[in-house]
């Protein structure tokens, strides 16, 4: 906790409706007249948790965080097993971002997420380049099918136990086939034992894929049967729809971000997430600074640490305006080779 910044209140906060019935919490921490940046949390279906506020110095940011569709303090929230789906969607979800920036009379800012935020961060900042200053980025995703096939049935090799405790509610039919929708389909049963149980076992399952990390610890938010269903509920939704995204096109559209500069945090230690995906990320965004934490995995360790620096390198400097010029061009690297800028590694070997 010494890694993050003093704990802060919202100087404002609302609900903003957007489309098909959805309202959406969002608040502002830190300096009204500091460098915008917005955060997109992970599941999808975490919601932005109060100490995610203390990613962000207060005296320089102007931080946005906001609850996606259906979860957090978002309207509807889909424990209601009765609340549709059908729109959401990555591709509302990035509608919605915009709709708040406007709302918010943000003409530009920095996009920082984790998990499943950096997926929705890499979409968002593929469609709207010229509304990104920079990108801070940690436990780097893509949402591609190889990603989501390796957590939901290769990782059976590295927990062969567990997996068969996660694969029981799945009837045998269905085992073979796509875990994630089957998932989603008993998360939707009108029967709420079905539903529940489900939930059960795929937080049991969620808390066991990052279990290698040093220091880990189970989630305590688990604990919370409402939180439970809310979060398998919108994972195994867009995880049975390949995250609405077609497969690759974030790696195919890196292009669209050559010019963006950003830093990418990622545990050594991270085998939810496996290396692979930053590093190819990486090797495709000329903008880019890899930093690989060799004392944490999908988080823990020094990850909180250098997921804040992360942030933190787009505001040095004098004033404002100071700020957003040194913005387009805090991550670059001379000398870098055919990689482009270089591979840091802040604690140890590489």
């Amino acid at each position: 906790m010494s890694d993050l910044h003093p704990d802060v209140e919202p100087y404002e906060s609302g609900h903003l409706d957007v489309s098909d019935g959805n309202s959406l919490y969002w608040e502002t921490v830190g300096n009204p007249t500091g460098l915008p940046v917005v955060y997109l949390h992970g599941g999808p279906g975490s919601g932005c948790t109060l100490g995610a506020r203390r990613y962000f110095d207060p005296a320089v940011f102007r931080a946005v965080l906001f609850d996606q569709r259906g979860c957090g303090r978002s309207t509807p929230r889909v424990d209601d097993p009765s609340v549709d789906l059908s729109t959401n969607t990555t591709e509302n979800l990035i509608a919605d971002i915009e709709r708040l920036r406007n709302h918010l009379g943000i003409d530009g800012w920095i996009v920082a997420g984790v998990s499943w935020g950096v997926t929705l961060g890499l979409a968002y900042a593929q469609a709207h380049p010229d509304r990104v200053l920079g990108m801070a980025l940690g436990a780097i995703t893509s949402g591609s099918a190889k990603e989501i096939d390796w957590i939901t049935r290769d990782m059976r090799r590295v927990f062969p136990r567990e997996w068969e405790r996660f694969i029981e509610p799945v009837p045998e039919n269905e085992r073979d086939g796509n875990i994630a929708a089957a998932y989603a389909r008993l998360l939707a049963h009108p029967a709420r034992d079905v539903r529940e149980h489900a939930a059960l076992r795929w937080c049991e399952w969620e808390d066991t894929h990052v279990s290698l990390m040093p220091g880990w610890v189970p989630q305590p938010r688990y604990q919370d049967p409402v939180f439970r269903i809310v979060f398998a509920r919108l994972v195994t939704h867009y995880w049975g729809h390949d995250c609405f995204l077609v497969d690759q096109t974030l790696y195919d559209g890196m292009g669209e971000l050559a010019d963006v500069p950003a830093v990418l945090v990622h545990g050594k230690y991270d085998v939810s997430g496996p290396l692979d995906t930053a590093w190819e990320l990486h090797r495709r965004w000329a903008g880019s600074r890899l930093v690989v934490v060799d004392d944490a995995g999908h988080g823990g360790g020094g990850f909180t640490r250098h997921f804040v620096d992360a942030i933190n390198s787009f505001a040095e400097g004098g004033s404002r305006s100071e700020t957003m010029h040194r913005c387009a061009i805090s991550a670059r690297h001379p000398g870098s080779g055919d990689l482009g800028p270089v591979f840091h590694d802040p604690i140890g070997q590489c």
